[in-house]
């Protein structure tokens, strides 16, 4: 159960994948957060670890995302992007709009530092509706509309914070004219 708490203390988690495959792992990962009034975004890619079948590799995902095989082969290894991964999380609390495909990649990442346990994954509305009510959680969702997913981790991640930032600048103006009225 979430409850309502600042929303400065939640990170939106996205991957970007080989494919969508059981045996999929991840290729790009991305969050992005508030943190002074601002979205802050933090992605790298991810260069497949040596026991990730790149027999998972898909065509048909990389028209999607963009990103070809070639451009794993300089990215950081997996393991560290895990550790700068977990640096960058910090205390803050993991969101995804498709929290079940990214608890399987994030286990995948994670397991190659040798991490057995990941951290929870809330989910995107639910964390929303608790935080947010009526016009803001109107503007939230239409922030989120209007700007289609790029399908990188890093802008995925970035676009739904923006909606999460509209609803917290419309809480912040009500606030404001309550205190001026």
């Amino acid at each position: 159960m979430v409850t309502k708490v600042c929303i400065e203390n939640f990170a939106i988690l996205d991957f970007e994948a080989s494919s969508l495959s059981q045996g999929s792992w991840p290729i790009e990962v991305g969050l992005s957060w508030i943190a002074n009034g601002h979205v802050r975004t933090w992605s790298s890619l991810i260069r497949p670890d040596p026991a990730w079948n790149l027999g998972d590799w898909s065509p048909q995902s990389a028209e999607v995302h963009g990103i070809p095989l070639s451009d794993l082969q300089d990215a950081p290894s997996a393991a560290e992007v895990a550790e700068a991964f977990l640096d960058v999380v910090g205390r803050r609390t993991l969101v995804s709009d498709a929290a079940e495909f990214e608890a399987r990649w994030l286990s995948r990442l994670l397991r190659t530092t040798g991490r057995a346990e990941i951290p929870s994954i809330e989910d995107f509305d639910a964390v929303s509706f608790a935080v947010f009510s009526g016009y803001a959680l109107d503007m939230l969702y239409e922030t989120v509309e209007r700007r289609p997913a790029p399908h990188r981790a890093g802008p995925d991640t970035a676009r739904l914070v923006r909606g999460w930032l509209r609803a917290v600048e419309h809480q912040a103006s009500l606030q404001t004219e309550g205190k001026t009225a």
